[in-house]
């Protein structure tokens, strides 16, 4: 969600600087900055962004610098001039010392309202749409990284995963000689077949087999879900939240320390794509 635009435009009688830039957020978070004459059209600019960028935290500024002889403030001359003939009474000052404390007082400042003529929002229409497919681009060009790197950090957990699977019936076996040990050190005379019994079912608790099937649909659908053109920030979050499930449910259950070494590693490269999942829109 992160980038930046900006634009910068000559009219006859002033130049017109628009600058957008968005950092990340769940929703859309517009603040607009712009002189008064613009504000009638605030709306439609804020229709204008919310179409392109969806969501983001995102400022808008346009900025005008008058180039021309023209403006839309003038003195007012008899209310100066009233100003000045009161203050003699009240002060003792030069005509220059009373002209700069009139100036400052209200209404001595004609200010017209200007409006916006169809041909300059036109042209500003353009600009903004001009600025935004600036940000885009940046948010696309950013965007082509992160993907490079998720795509590498998921080929990471599969590799992960079928080292785990790799070292799955060593693990069984493992548990398997250490609850004949502690039987056998409690030098109990046990029944064989009832023995057997509960050692199935007690490993059958620690088997992983549809957690390591499903993380494996998990990380190919996030795969898919990230070739998509749509905006798929969100969906992708979820994701991540059922892949971390299954990873925590393999290490709750390994009771094998190669296999937990392996699931640590699992939550590192997991953690890494949480870190920049914020950043995907």
């Amino acid at each position: 969600m992160t980038g930046y635009g900006k634009t910068v435009i000559q009219l006859p009688t002033r130049k017109i600087s628009i600058e957008i830039k968005s950092l990340n957020s769940k929703n859309l978070d517009l603040n607009a900055r712009m002189p008064s004459t613009y504000r009638v059209k605030e709306l439609e600019i804020r229709k204008r962004i919310a179409a392109k960028l969806v969501r983001g935290k995102v400022d808008f500024a346009l900025y005008v610098d008058v180039t021309g002889e023209e403006t839309s403030s003038s003195i007012n001359k008899s209310v100066v001039g009233s100003y000045m003939n009161q203050l003699r009474e009240v002060a003792q000052a030069t005509e220059g010392e009373l002209l700069q404390m009139a100036i400052r007082l209200p209404d001595a400042i004609n200010t017209e309202r200007e409006d916006i003529n169809e041909d300059e929002w036109k042209q500003l229409s353009e600009v903004i749409d001009t600025t935004l497919d600036k940000l885009v681009q940046y948010r696309t060009e950013e965007g082509t990284s992160l993907k490079l790197d998720f795509e590498k950090r998921i080929e990471n957990l599969n590799s992960l995963l079928k080292e785990v699977a790799l070292i799955d019936p060593e693990r069984i076996e493992n548990v398997r000689v250490k609850l004949e040990k502690g039987v056998s050190d409690i030098k109990e005379k046990v029944d064989e077949n009832r023995f057997e019994q509960e050692l199935i079912y007690y490993i059958e608790k620690f088997d992983i087999t549809e957690e390591k099937v499903r993380l494996s649909n998990h990380l190919d659908y996030f795969v898919s879900t990230l070739g998509s053109k749509d905006s798929n920030g969100k969906k992708l979050g979820f994701i991540c939240q059922e892949i971390g499930r299954e990873i925590n449910t393999i290490g709750s259950k390994a009771n094998f320390a190669p296999m937990q070494k392996l699931v640590v590693q699992m939550k590192d490269e997991l953690e890494k794509i949480k870190e920049q999942m914020l950043n995907v829109l």
